[in-house]
């Protein structure tokens, strides 16, 4: 038998996967709204490669207020590096939307982390101090700063609007800590886990 290659399914999921198959007891709205989801899911990957493009092409957008625009075009103005991978272990590492680290003209380094939403969802700034804390963890040591000489801004952009935290360094060196004392407890049980 020779079987069929189906190359243009790779990297594609399907709805009604095997992998994941709650659906088979489903309702007809319940399919729906799983549609609905992974449609919205992979709008939101499309949008944040365009935006990520934007970005780095420094091609300013319309000033309409919709919030993507709003994004690139606030990214640009603080010269920002879209889709930073930030890394601390093989355990504990992201990549923020946009990034951008520099001395403000008053001396204070500014450490600066926006996020693009495209979903409606309630949202939380807790993984953009997570970020941060990646951050500083990763390039810390390297650069001679501590996180408490740091000032932070953390933006999410979101429903054509966008809110604004700003972290006390407390914060940040609160979840640094719990970064490492975590990643210590998983390396060490995955050295046991190699073991048996």
């Amino acid at each position: 038998m020779e079987f069929n290659r189906h190359s243009e399914l790779e990297g594609k999921h399907s709805y009604l996967s095997a992998s994941s198959s709650a659906w088979l007891r489903y309702e007809p709205e319940q399919l729906i709204e799983r549609v609905q989801k992974s449609n919205a899911a992979a709008l939101g990957t499309r949008l944040h490669a365009f935006a990520c493009e934007a970005i780095k092409l420094r091609q300013k957008m319309e000033n309409n207020g919709k919030t993507v625009n709003r994004y690139v075009n606030d990214c640009i103005g603080f010269r920002m590096i879209p889709e930073q991978p930030l890394f601390y272990s093989w355990y504990a590492f992201g990549t923020a939307d946009a990034l951008s680290f520099r001395r403000e003209a008053d001396g204070t380094r500014v450490l600066r982390i926006f996020d693009l939403k495209t979903g409606t969802g309630p949202v939380k700034f807790e993984q953009l101090v997570v970020y941060a804390a990646y951050f500083n963890l990763e390039y810390g040591g390297k650069y001679k700063f501590k996180p408490m000489d740091i000032a932070y801004e953390l933006r999410i952009y979101q429903n054509d609007d966008y809110q604004v935290y700003i972290p006390e360094p407390e914060e940040v060196v609160y979840c640094m800590s719990r970064i490492v004392e975590s990643d210590k407890i998983i390396r060490a049980h995955m050295e046991n886990e190699e073991w048996q």
